[in-house]
């Protein structure tokens, strides 16, 4: 997230001026969420046969041009991300969404107000839409109305409180500023105890959000609950159609605030719709009781750091080591700058549930493509597609009967764990009578500068983890995942 100075003192007013709140020991218990997406669907494949569909060809080749577009703007925000500033499990459905992203619903307040969140493990401040005067610009998407978006009621609650400017929390958003605002403030003679946090605002690749910290109860099915959790009360969104609910690494993260020892997910195989299937979000806490215990059937790959300067947002990204891209069991050649972050931060590879479509640096997907190439030379490209869908390489597999032959895409990571990738996870199926099989990963024509090279070289998004069930180990600093269907609720 990018956080830029305050807002001016006209727009501080703005926000105070909706808010009307009154003041107000969580057990080691597991939490499970339903976790739901948020596309027509998937081509089916059966080892290396590919199953094309001709139906809903035309709003097909548009849904994955839109999330292809979304991707590569996630990928450049997180890209350029820059910070001004610096037991028992629980279980949680979790949803499939229209617009790429998948979902959870969280209890917030006394009595608890139930709210939907987009999971996002590339950003780490939850926040809600709030009050009834929230206002989401350009927030239409498909099947979704943006006058329907659930909203929290800080009235509605005992336990509210807005974060004052000198309690710990705001430093996790604001960094030390804060802190040295207020004493700034005390001696020019103002109320030091009324002083809050300054408001905030955080850019997304496609879209912002703006509004004020607040303490509050977190709570979940089964009464388990984490009382003085700090969430962002958004009164002003653009293209947000939820709250986000941030499972990166800061402080202010969800998995940071709970203590968790690790969380996991299976994501649903993806359709581009809204659907009431869901599968589980699995919050585990007690860190520090856990040791080095293995889920069976998971390897296993570390976190590794990013050498970026204290203050970095990537410091909060989840990077893993990538050592080898292989198209049809063949390594491509990707410069090592790619593979590892550098000593400025730059290059390396990340894990983001936020984005849909994975990226990779122009570089690393010529490498790749040019493989796929190779090793499909009985088939032609089809330019007017990847034109259509923004994904390249397309490749026109019309008139081949019901099933095309095709190269398996695999990653492997340092230690040895490799995630090969179902043909459903990387390839979508577009055109006209969805005549065109097209790589879903996305990457930046523009050309290569300091802007568009720095960040992460590659970020794994949520379409090439669908049914795969996916472990972060905090406690261990290590990634685990196992190839499995996801179970539908």
């Amino acid at each position: 997230m990018a956080l830029p100075p305050p807002p001016p003192l006209l727009f501080i007013t703005f926000l105070f001026s909706l808010l009307a709140f009154s003041s107000a020991a969580a057990a080691a218990t597991t939490v499970t969420l339903s976790l739901t997406p948020f596309i027509p669907k998937r081509p089916r494949s059966s080892n290396s046969s590919f199953a094309a569909s001709n139906d809903n060809s035309s709003w097909q080749s548009q849904m994955v041009n839109l999330l292809a577009t979304s991707s590569l703007a996630r990928a450049k925000h997180l890209k350029k991300h820059n910070s001004s500033s610096s037991s028992t499990p629980t279980k949680i459905p979790t949803f499939p969404r229209s617009y790429g992203g998948y979902s959870i619903d969280l209890g917030f307040g006394t009595p608890a107000q139930t709210l939907s969140f987009v999971m996002d493990t590339g950003s780490s401040l939850l926040w809600f839409p709030c009050t009834s005067r929230y206002a989401c610009d350009s927030c239409s998407f498909t099947k979704s109305d943006p006058s329907k978006i659930r909203r929290f009621i800080p009235k509605l609650s005992s336990s509210a409180k807005l974060v004052g400017c000198r309690n710990p929390k705001c430093a996790w958003i604001f960094g030390p500023t804060a802190a040295s605002r207020c004493r700034d403030e005390c001696a020019s003679g103002h109320n030091c105890s009324q002083q809050t946090c300054p408001p905030y605002l955080i850019q997304y690749g496609s879209g912002d959000t703006a509004g004020v910290l607040l303490s509050e109860t977190l709570s979940f099915s089964g009464g388990r609950k984490v009382p003085g959790f700090l969430a962002g009360c958004s009164l002003l969104s653009t293209r947000q159609p939820a709250g986000i609910a941030g499972f990166g690494r800061g402080l202010e993260s969800l998995p940071s605030q709970m203590g968790l020892r690790r969380f996991s997910y299976c994501l649903l195989s993806r359709r581009f719709d809204d659907t009431s299937a869901s599968s589980d979000l699995v919050l585990e806490p007690g860190r520090g009781s856990g040791g080095d215990r293995k889920t069976d059937g998971v390897v296993y790959t570390p976190f590794r750091a990013n050498p970026s300067l204290p203050g970095s947002a990537f410091k909060d990204y989840y990077y893993i080591g990538l050592r080898k891209v292989l198209v049809g069991g063949k390594a491509v050649k990707v410069p090592h700058r790619y593979l590892v972050p550098g000593a400025d931060g730059n290059g390396g590879a990340i894990v983001d549930s936020g984005s849909t479509f994975t990226f990779m640096e122009r570089p690393v997907l010529d490498a790749v493509a040019e493989e796929l190439e190779r090793q499909m030379a009985n088939y032609t490209r089809a330019k007017g597609v990847e034109a259509q869908t923004g994904l390249s390489p397309c490749f026109d597999v019309s008139g081949r009967g019901d099933a095309v032959m095709v190269p398996e895409l695999s990653l492997q990571f340092k230690g040895g764990a490799t995630m090969a990738l179902p043909l459903e996870n990387y390839l979508v199926l577009a055109g006209e009578g969805s005549g065109a099989a097209c790589v879903a990963i996305v990457t930046d024509d523009a050309p290569i500068g300091p802007e568009v090279s720095g960040g992460p070289a590659v970020i794994l998004g949520s379409f090439q983890q669908q049914n795969f069930y996916v472990e972060y180990d905090l406690e261990n600093e290590r990634f685990g995942f196992r190839k499995q269907s996801c179970k539908v609720k």
